[in-house]
């Protein structure tokens, strides 16, 4: 069975975002779901093709989404969410906590609600897709590739 525990708590990755986590990079996505894809509970998070962690995750395989509870870290939320980690080190500069992921070779963000630790079985790209429906979200045609994490992990 592919049993999830409570999901409430995507709520505030929705509304306020999460934070998403591959090789030394940490980011925000505000957009995602959870569900059940060839028999695997998968996580699905959309990365432009111009983010920095975007090379981790292609290289590396893996991602972390840490959840943080409703109304905290919305000043590290709107830094990690606007700042590119190839200009800023963005766990020093916003003073979370780098803790290792317990079942893939990354990190996740310390005192937060949720954890999904994920091991990448697919991706796909938009570049093919017709986005006649969604063009306002990319006015300068940065498209998303999609991940497909098998989440590992999850607490």
């Amino acid at each position: 069975m592919n049993r999830f525990d409570n999901l409430k708590c995507l709520n505030t990755a929705l509304n306020s975002g999460a934070f998403l986590s591959s090789g030394d990079n940490v980011m925000v996505a505000s957009w995602g779901f959870i569900g059940v894809m060839w028999g695997k509970r998968v996580y699905v998070v959309p990365v432009r093709e111009s983010r920095y962690t975007k090379t981790f995750m292609d290289e590396r395989g893996v991602f972390t989404v840490s959840i943080p509870h409703p109304n905290e870290m919305k000043d590290e939320i709107k830094f990690c969410g606007t700042k590119s980690g190839r200009e800023f080190e963005k766990w020093t500069t916003c003073g979370l906590d780098k803790l290792t992921a317990k079942r893939v070779d990354g990190y996740i963000v310390g005192g937060c609600q949720k954890y999904f630790e994920c091991r990448i079985i697919g991706k796909l790209p938009m570049d093919n897709m017709d986005i006649s429906e969604v063009e306002k979200w990319y006015p300068t045609g940065d498209l998303h590739t999609l991940y497909f994490g098998e989440i590992v992990e999850e607490y």
